[in-house]
């Protein structure tokens, strides 16, 4: 698989990563047989990236994770966690949790360092404190080994840019979930201010969240309804020309050079080799125009998240 460097870190990511979110059973519940056959498939096919957090799951994601790759050469992939979001309602995003936090994911993953550590979902919390406390105790952490890059995902672009403001000359990449996808991409305004420092960008959710493929649409999904209803349209045009609409979100997602990866989660083996061979096809120009042109009345249409301050 093609790979792409993150930002100056020396890493080198695959364009599509494995995330591990559907392993903690956040969408079904998943077996012990098919987490060891999903992160094998991953790793056979280049997805030697893969990303969790302690969220997913309230740690199942981790702890079948680090099962999953029992087994296999630590330096055959690379792993990331995040820290700060623990539950729908517990964030906690203080020094000591922060070490306590990364402890107890080693332990879960059954290694002794990560080599992406993010803070997950600052957009909860008041920001002050991300720059004030959290920052210093995250340098800690990769001062001792235990991370060899640091950073923050969130969702609101307005909070991108304030943490950046403060912790720009500090960090090594960010995440952005939903944020360069057919029917949104707001996180290319991010990409020349991410690229003059060197920070490594990290995209995820090429499906927004079920959005962008012909899968039932979660209940808790946010997006308003003209955005749900663009989203339709577009999958039947889609299926009407012979292609799925996931094919094109993940061809697209995956295709821009200034984002090092995508992260895409599935526990699901054939979803995994689909994905490798719609990646190794080409993107139909002329489908992506057409719907580009559905999405336009609602592109870059998105939701709150987080506090409202932070939006």
């Amino acid at each position: 698989m093609k790979k792409r460097p993150l930002g100056k870190t020396g890493i080198d990511l695959p364009i599509l990563s494995f995330g591990a979110s559907s392993l903690g059973a956040e969408f079904r519940d998943v077996s012990l047989d098919e987490v060891m056959q999903s992160t094998k498939t991953a790793l056979d096919l280049g997805m030697n990236f893969i990303d969790t957090s302690p969220f997913y799951g309230r740690g199942m994601s981790e702890i079948m994770l680090g099962l999953g790759l029992k087994g296999i050469p630590r330096d055959s992939y690379l792993l990331g966690t995040k820290l700060g979001r623990y539950s729908d309602v517990h964030f906690d995003f203080s020094p000591k949790r922060v070490e306590e936090s990364v402890h107890i994911s080693l332990q879960r993953l059954k290694t002794d360092h990560l080599d992406v550590l993010l803070l997950h979902d600052v957009e909860f919390v008041s920001l002050p404190q991300i720059w004030e406390e959290t920052l210093p105790a995250l340098l800690k952490l990769k001062e001792q080994g235990k991370a060899r890059a640091i950073g923050f995902s969130c969702y609101p672009m307005k909070t991108f840019n304030t943490v950046l403001d403060h912790i720009e000359d500090d960090i090594d990449c960010l995440l952005a979930y939903n944020r360069y996808t057919l029917q949104n991409d707001t996180f290319t305004e991010l990409l020349p201010r991410l690229e003059a420092k060197g920070i490594g960008a990290i995209g995820a959710g090429p499906f927004s969240a079920r959005l962008l493929t012909n899968a039932p649409l979660p209940d808790w999904l946010k997006e308003s309804e003209e955005v749900k209803a663009a989203a339709r349209t577009a999958a039947k045009l889609c299926d009407d020309r012979g292609i799925d609409i996931a094919q094109l979100a993940l061809q697209y997602a995956c295709a821009h050079e200034g984002i090092a990866t995508t992260v895409a989660g599935s526990a699901n083996p054939k979803n995994i080799k689909k994905w490798a061979k719609w990646l190794a096809e080409p993107m139909d120009q002329e489908l992506l125009t057409d719907v580009q042109a559905l999405f336009a009345p609602v592109m870059n249409t998105g939701h709150l998240e987080g506090l409202p301050e932070n939006n």
